[in-house]
This record gives structure tokens, C-alpha cells and sequence, in this order.
């Protein structure tokens, strides 16, 4: 279990069981070479161009598979608090993260870093998740992590 629980944040070079061999990796699009990630802005996303503004997610999923998203009405500060917060989280020990590794697709809190076939995969996908319940909020926060202390 350490290895699907363990400290990833100082890996400097990718194991050789994420790297999917070219024909094996997913999509067959070809992308051309971009500088310009496409920009969302959500300022007017509850005004009458809302339907213009998910025309542009759409386009930029299709096209791109990732865009920025601006004027979301969240802090630099909120950004940067819940950062360090997760950082800090995924840095702490195998032995206290282990508490909150589950199989289980409805527990309360999961972390997981792969898929629910591990040991039998040739190649895995890397991610790191932490994924817990907030509603209703009193039946679900007494499983989220108490460290960091100000997780909850």
C-alpha cells in the first residue's frame, strides 16, 4: 500500500510503469503547438452571454483539453491558503495518509492515487486524490483529515 500512498512531490523523473508506450497513450488527435491556452472569463457567466461563455468551455475542451479560467470571483489569497494546504497534506507521512485510503467509491473521505485495478495494470495512471463529502456538512466532516489543522 506505500506505494500508492507515498510522497510523490519529490519524484524528479516518472516511473517507467506511467509511461504509456505511444500506442497505447489515449487519443489519436493530432494538437497543433500552442502558445495561447485558451482564457474563459466568467465575469458575464450569469448575464445573457452565459450561453456564448459554455460555447468557449466546450471549444476549449474539444480543442485544447484544458483552458484558464479568469474574473472567477475567487482570492489570490483563498488560491494560494488552499495550495500550500494540499501541499502540505500529500507531504505528510505514508503512515498518516494510509487512514484515508479507500476503495470504497462512497467513502466519506478517499484518497486514492490510482485505479481500483492497481495490481493487475501493465501501466497506471498518476494522480494524486483526495476526495471527501460536504453535504450535508455535519455528517461528513468528522472524516476529513484533522492535519493541517485548518483542513477543516
Amino acid at each position: 500500500m506505500d506505494i500508492l500512498i507515498s510522497n510523490w512531490s519529490g519524484v524528479q523523473s516518472l516511473p517507467e510503469s506511467y509511461i504509456f508506450p505511444p500506442e497505447r497513450r489515449p487519443g489519436n488527435h493530432k494538437i497543433q503547438p500552442s502558445k495561447d491556452i485558451p482564457i474563459i472569463d466568467l465575469e458575464k457567466i450569469n448575464g445573457p452571454e452565459r450561453a456564448q461563455t459554455i460555447q468557449q468551455v466546450i471549444r476549449a475542451c474539444q480543442d485544447f483539453g484544458l483552458f484558464q479560467v479568469i474574473n472567477h470571483g475567487v482570492s489570490r489569497e483563498l488560491m494560494d491558503q488552499t495550495m500550500a494546504l494540499f501541499k502540505q497534506f500529500f507531504a505528510s507521512p505514508a503512515q498518516f495518509k494510509e487512514r484515508f485510503y479507500s476503495n470504497d467509491l462512497n467513502a466519506s473521505c478517499r484518497l486514492y492515487t490510482s485505479t481500483l485495478n492497481y495490481e493487475n495494470e501493465e501501466f497506471h495512471y498518476w494522480r494524486d486524490n483526495l476526495t471527501h463529502r460536504c453535504h450535508p456538512l455535519e455528517d461528513h466532516i468528522n472524516h476529513w483529515p484533522n492535519d493541517p489543522p485548518y483542513y477543516r
